[in-house]
């Protein structure tokens, strides 16, 4: 009986001990340092703005952050969104009039990291407006045509209905329809579409065409933020650390590619179908390491003129 009652005790400490086992490294799953990599799942586009994040997995930026990296390829942030909120993605990557529009609808997302810029040059922007016929030679000539928006109600029709506003135009009179990045020049030399709003490394390609250019993000605004990466607030409320260490690995993958502009154009031949001798001729953005609010102030009051909201965006509920 004594035999039969020292087993068993030595059975149950050996639960108690394997469980607070468990326990603890549950308890810590959000430390980096302690532990086995996080597992990391990003969804990005396939252009020249999400190039840091892929120099700095190159780097080893997020590895030194615990954080193991997948990168995956989406058509444009609007489908991004909703991946990243019901858990596909831990983070994401979008334009900042996708996310602003969603968190005007309450859907429980936060900006983490800067994305990119525009360059403050329109003359040498990164994303320009585009159009092959010659006798469109200004936004305002867009009324009554078509142009191609990568995702619909993003910040492409955003800065094209501010360009031709600027122009003396009417933006309601502008139609978009959705084209992947990849298929515009295609679109415009079909003449399905009158105009193309692209960004590099598309936009080289499309210039290298002969076609013209007629309006640029930095019209809009010199170092306009176009876009940011973000997560959804159930991870930052249950992962605080792991969301740190992303907007660190970041911050850090930002600073770098703004330095190193020759190998920006160099790992963007490694995600795209862009050949190096068209990434040499590309115009790069300005990856600033820090989130513009002021930037983003402005696209919420112009978001209120397209009518896509009722009233300016409370932009500090979508910072962390």
């Amino acid at each position: 009986m004594l035999r039969k009652r020292l087993i068993a005790l030595l059975t149950v400490t050996a639960l108690v001990a394997t469980t607070a086992a468990c326990g603890g490294s549950d308890d810590s799953s959000d430390n980096g340092a302690a532990n086995s990599p996080d597992k990391v799942k990003v969804g990005v586009i396939p252009i020249v703005d999400v190039a840091p994040i892929y120099l700095g997995k190159a780097k080893g930026f997020f590895s030194k952050q615990n954080i193991d990296l997948t990168l995956e390829q989406a058509q444009g942030g609007a489908a991004i969104v909703p991946a990243v909120v019901s858990g596909q993605y831990q983070f994401g990557f979008s334009n900042v009039v996708s996310l602003m529009l969603a968190g005007s609808k309450n859907v429980p997302i936060k900006m983490v990291a800067n994305g990119n810029n525009a360059t403050a040059d329109p003359k040498k922007d990164f994303g320009g407006l585009v159009v092959k016929d010659p006798s469109i030679t200004r936004p305002k000539d867009l009324e009554g045509k078509t142009v191609a928006a990568n995702t619909l109600k993003n910040i492409v029709a955003t800065t094209v209905n501010e360009l031709v506003r600027k122009d003396g135009g009417d933006p309601s009179k502008v139609k978009y329809v959705e084209v992947g990045f990849p298929d515009m020049a295609a679109a415009l030399d079909a003449g399905r579409v009158q105009g193309i709003f692209v960004v590099e490394p598309f936009l080289a390609s499309a210039l290298a065409k002969g076609w013209k250019q007629i309006g640029a993000y930095a019209d809009v605004k010199p170092s306009l933020m176009i876009a940011s990466y973000f997560t959804s607030a159930q991870l930052l409320g249950e992962k605080a650390d792991l969301a740190k260490r992303f907007t660190a690995a970041m911050k850090e993958s930002l600073a770098y590619a703004d330095a190193h502009p020759d190998e920006v154009r160099q790992i963007v031949t490694t995600y795209t179908t862009i050949k190096a001798d068209l990434a040499a001729a590309m115009t790069l953005p300005k990856y600033a390491p820090e989130i513009d609010t002021a930037s983003l102030e402005l696209m919420s009051g112009l978001m209120v003129k397209d009518g896509l909201v009722t009233a300016p965006v409370d932009t500090a509920k979508l910072l962390q």
